[in-house]
């Protein structure tokens, strides 16, 4: 079994409020695993309302199959920003 695990980054410059921040982060977290059937949350930043980081996992057999998802997953995120920029990404595919 393989453990595919990404951190996300996303700067949020338009942003007024923390309550808009939360808004465009939960759509956006229920779009991915909605899509990917991933685990996905908000896991850093919580109150800084220009910075949000997303922790998305996922669970397979195969090595290459968690790379393949986690960088599908990153590439709707930077396909579905409703407002703000991708920052830094960092993946890791871990065996069990």
């Amino acid at each position: 079994m393989m453990i595919g695990v990404a951190r996300i980054t996303i700067y949020l410059q338009a942003a007024e409020s923390l309550k808009e921040k939360r808004r465009v982060v939960k759509s956006l977290l229920q779009r991915i695993h909605n899509r990917f059937n991933v685990a996905a949350a908000e896991v850093s930043d919580l109150d800084d309302r220009r910075i949000a980081t997303l922790g998305v996992t996922c669970v397979s057999n195969s090595g290459p199959h968690c790379e393949e998802v986690l960088a599908s997953v990153t590439r709707f995120v930077d396909g579905n920003l409703e407002m703000g920029q991708m920052g830094e990404i960092e993946t890791e595919v871990i065996p069990w």
